[in-house]
């Protein structure tokens, strides 16, 4: 395990969506059965059953903490003015309720401010949510609120994941399941059991927040690795839900898609991995006014096989030496990027142990206070990278291990497709089929962010799952 992880506005502008469906006629279902989801784009309620289809439904939402929130200057901070952030913070729950999810992973939860989160508790725990709380480290003044309805799920283990570093990040981590059986044989039931985890990345204030990021991912990855081994879930889905403050450009997507992972918003759509569909939908408007996706709901099924956890890594950070500014500003892509660490010899086609340490500290990625390199990863890439066994690292070798994941044309698809019906109950498993996914408000998905939206400068995401049983992964 690793030693730095520790596990423990105006009320007269009314929000456009209700308007529109309470034009429509629709209301929240009263006596609801036992499970229930919010199931189609357009946001009406489908009541389901076990004896139907049922569906697990969950939105993700940084709903930007009043303390950050800039009103009238960089000086000036929502919190300040009660009357806006409590009508926003109303707003914000009214959607919420009305979206019904089985699961809501809120980020930038403003914990330092007892009537916000009394609020919170009343509201939501008045629709039959049990909630969890869990702020950052160092008394930031924010966190993490995990809402699950209590008449759909049952938590069977949490765990507060502390990940110590420079940004003081946190994460969420549940071993939840289904209270209604997704198969019946005889006085037998089988239950939908997931593990599902809420975080928020840190923002990337420079170029080395990438790796800061990286390190974030593999430090959940790992302890979800070790989760699985000590409990024997290795026939759990996977749920991972939170801001990533990284777009499908970056190395995280590129990380967590080579560990199996998809994004359901991306399955939803059909949208693939290449540069072409990368723009298509967007989440986030930040305080420099530039618009990206980095709001993720990722699902890996069991049966999806994965490559080393730990290459994966070292692939990563290659992928992010060659991306770093200081060699896109000089304009040193391909031959040029790679002699950028070649300090003599500049006629050989490599570069030494010496020479690699060096050029990544010019990149400021060795930097202590930044949680750059350390001296042991550095050696670890340098291994991963020589291929042939040489001692140093040729153009190719820095080539080919800087590959994370290829850019697939295909339409990204979720583990069900790629399993067969079987009758028998022996060796099978359950999966999670994405149904549907979708942001709001819909300009988002067109890659447009609407200038009367003020509910947060992120778009809420909402993904549903419907439990697959009797699959089994076809072999080649």
């Amino acid at each position: 395990m690793d030693q730095d992880l520790e596990v423990q506005p105006d009320q007269s502008n009314p929000n456009p969506y209700f308007a529109k469906q309470l034009k429509r006629g629709r209301r929240l279902p009263t006596g609801q059965p036992l499970y229930s989801a919010t199931c189609f784009r357009d946001g009406s309620i489908s009541t389901v059953s076990a004896s139907t289809d049922i569906c697990v439904s969950c939105t993700t939402f940084n709903i930007l903490a009043p303390i950050y929130k800039r009103m009238n200057g960089e000086d000036c901070r929502e919190s300040q003015f009660r009357d806006f952030w409590l009508s926003r913070n109303e707003r914000i729950l009214e959607m919420l309720c009305w979206r019904n999810s089985s699961i809501i992973c809120l980020q930038e939860f403003w914990l330092g401010n007892n009537e916000l989160v009394r609020l919170y508790e009343q509201q939501l725990g008045s629709v039959g949510y049990e909630m969890f709380q869990l702020a950052r480290t160092n008394n930031k003044g924010d966190g993490l609120l995990t809402a699950i309805k209590n008449d759909q799920l049952r938590v069977l283990d949490y765990r507060e994941v502390l990940f110590h570093d420079c940004g003081d990040r946190v994460a969420q981590f549940f071993h939840v399941q289904s209270l209604v059986p997704v198969h019946k044989k005889g006085h037998q039931a089988r239950f939908q059991e997931m593990l599902l985890l809420n975080t928020h990345l840190l923002f990337p204030h420079n170029s080395n927040c990438c790796l800061i990021r990286l390190r974030q991912v593999f430090k959940i990855l790992n302890y979800l690795e070790h989760y699985k081994v000590e409990h024997g879930l290795f026939s759990v889905p996977i749920i991972l839900c939170g801001d990533w403050n990284g777009s499908k450009r970056g190395q995280v997507y590129k990380f967590l898609r080579s560990q199996g992972f998809v994004s359901s918003y991306d399955v939803a759509h059909q949208y693939t991995d290449n540069d072409i569909d990368a723009h298509r939908w967007i989440s986030h408007r930040n305080h420099r006014g530039n618009v990206c996706g980095v709001d993720f709901i990722w699902l890996l099924n069991p049966i999806k096989q994965t490559c080393s956890l730990a290459e994966s890594w070292k692939q990563a950070v290659f992928g992010i030496i060659k991306l770093q500014s200081k060699l896109r500003e000089a304009g040193l892509k391909g031959k040029d990027a790679f002699s950028f660490f070649k300090s003599k010899n500049l006629y050989e086609d490599n570069v030494t142990l010496h020479e690699f340490h060096e050029g990544l500290r010019r990149l400021g990625l060795t930097q202590k206070e930044l949680e750059g390199l350390t001296k042991e990863e550095i050696g670890d890439l340098m291994l991963a990278a020589d291929f042939n066994g040489d001692g140093v690292i040729g153009y190719d070798e820095f080539q080919v291990a800087s590959k994370v994941v290829s850019r697939s044309s295909a339409p990204l698809r979720d583990a069900s497709n790629e399993m067969t019906r079987k009758d028998t109950l022996n060796g099978l498993e359950t999966v999670l089929d994405v149904k549907d996914a979708f942001l709001y408000p819909p300009e988002v998905e067109q890659g447009r962010w609407p200038e009367n939206y003020s509910l947060s400068d992120h778009a809420p995401l909402t993904a549903v799952f419907s439990p697959v049983y009797g699959m089994r992964q076809v072999v080649a």
